[in-house]
């Protein structure tokens, strides 16, 4: 899976929890869950067992503690595929 179809993917979960939506629409590999698209830490544990789900991979602590951007999730989602 391209970095492109998982930042697709990705996009998709993380939309239904977004407070602000001018930072969605400029979401890129940069955007950061808390501060630019203000999701509180409560909808966080939520996307991480939504991307649990759709990439049938599990998330350790240590990993869902650094998953606060965009390009680390990507980073770690790719990391548990490829374990």
């Amino acid at each position: 899976m391209t970095k492109e179809q998982l930042l697709e993917k990705l996009t998709a979960i993380v939309k239904p929890y977004v407070q602000n939506e001018e930072g969605f629409k400029n979401l890129n590999e940069e955007t950061d869950f808390i501060n630019d698209l203000e999701i509180n830490s409560a909808n966080l544990v939520d996307i991480i067992l939504d991307v649990e789900d759709e990439f049938d991979i599990e998330i350790d602590n240590d990993s869902m503690e650094n998953m606060l951007t965009v390009k680390a999730t990507i980073q770690i989602i790719q990391n548990k595929m490829n374990a």
